[in-house]
């Protein structure tokens, strides 16, 4: 749903500058230092993205979810390592609060979130756990009116940067599964909390990947997402978030593909081989005809996916759908966008070495390609024993 086409064309319009004139040229800076200028980030700040989803009554654009795909297309145009910062801020970082968070945890939270005045980031994965997310083993441990908790998060996003961590621990031992995970905010400089050694990545330099190890970490029982009630439920939080970020991954893959079929195309009508331009052999016609219809249709199953849920639809096989077919597409795109570079695809000169190492990770986080297809059997199941 979008609530002003022109307020809309304008915010997108800012951002497209931004991208083509901010954050593309350095682009290969921010690889090499594994760093985001701090003037960039400022500017993120001050454009507001940081609170896209956010509530406007607590300082975010309160954008719904279609407008959302819309920047996330623009913002898949540069580098993923400038949208992977602010991206928890947008969603599990944020959103459980918004849905599922007391009225103290709002005011207190949301606000500092929206400005970018911290960084939010989610603390799931485990050294033994990645997709069987239900068997983690971080502990919190109740003592009185607080728990303690212990263990190691692995992988996790913007951990050196954040000022607030949503940590996923198991709350009641005695149940085993999603039942007994509850989900509590943790402010970074919470005693007990440390952050590993950077990971050293594939790709996406300037995004910052470490374990948060937790050591008698004392956080209140109000820090649960919800409050005290809401114990045990940190799963079913995360799970009414986790739709509208498997569509915003899709919908920046979306963004990197077409930047990639732009610049590959750039290249080919430039690029000279056995007396013309490489574009008019109808090899390279396929390969660019071929992403560029997969990257339509990527678009357009993200479109149909949001505005669905803007409609207030359940939309779990849809965004699993999108995000499955959307990060696989891209790595399709990529590999082909190389090829059609030839040797030059393998060198640094060129944007298509950098984003073939990049968008490999879409096709692992919120879910792996495997996840998204359990799920959407799952759905198809599910809907097929509600009409026998």
């Amino acid at each position: 749903m979008i609530r002003d086409q022109a307020v809309l064309d304008q915010v997108l319009d800012t951002i497209n500058q931004f991208v083509a004139e901010r954050l593309r040229p350095i682009e290969a800076q921010v690889a090499t230092e594994d760093h985001i200028p701090a003037t960039v980030v400022a500017l993120m700040r001050d454009m507001g993205l940081f609170g896209m989803t956010i509530p406007e009554e607590y300082g975010g654009l309160g954008m719904t979810a279609e407008e959302e795909m819309y920047v996330a297309f623009a913002l898949g145009q540069t580098s993923p390592a400038f949208r992977s910062l602010l991206g928890t801020n947008n969603g599990i970082g944020s959103q459980g609060i918004v849905i599922d968070g007391t009225a103290n945890q709002r005011d207190r939270w949301l606000p500092a979130l929206a400005s970018g005045q911290i960084i939010g980031s989610f603390a799931l994965t485990e050294p033994d756990v990645g997709s069987d997310a239900a068997s983690l083993q971080t502990r919190a441990d109740r003592d009185g009116d607080d728990f303690v908790l212990n263990g190691t998060k692995r992988y996790i996003t913007n951990a050196p940067e954040a000022g607030l961590f949503t940590v996923m621990a198991r709350s009641n031992p005695a149940i085993s599964g999603a039942a007994g995970v509850s989900a509590f905010l943790v402010p970074a400089d919470t005693p007990g909390v440390e952050i590993g050694t950077l990971e050293r990545k594939m790709g996406q330099q300037g995004s910052h990947v470490a374990d948060v190890i937790l050591r008698d970490c004392r956080v209140p029982a109000e820090a649960i997402i919800g409050g005290p009630a809401m114990e045990g439920a940190g799963f079913r939080t995360a799970m009414k978030v986790l739709d509208r970020g498997r569509l915003h991954i899709a919908a920046v893959c979306v963004g990197v593909a077409e930047r990639l079929i732009a610049d590959a195309l750039d290249f080919a009508v430039n690029r000279k081989q056995f007396g013309k331009p490489i574009a008019e052999h109808q090899l390279i016609q396929a390969m660019l005809a071929d992403s560029r219809a997969e990257a339509y249709a990527a678009r357009a199953m993200v479109l149909d996916a949001a505005r669905r849920r803007d409609d207030g639809a359940r939309v779990t096989l849809e965004a699993s759908s999108a995000k499955m077919f959307a990060s696989e597409m891209v790595g399709r795109v990529v590999d082909r966008a190389v090829q059609i570079h030839g040797g030059a695809g393998y060198v640094a000169d060129y944007a298509v070495e950098r984003l073939y190492r990049d968008v490999r990770l879409f096709r692992l986080y919120e879910g792996t390609t495997q996840i998204q297809q359990l799920i959407i059997a799952r759905e198809m199941l599910r809907s097929h024993a509600a009409t026998d």
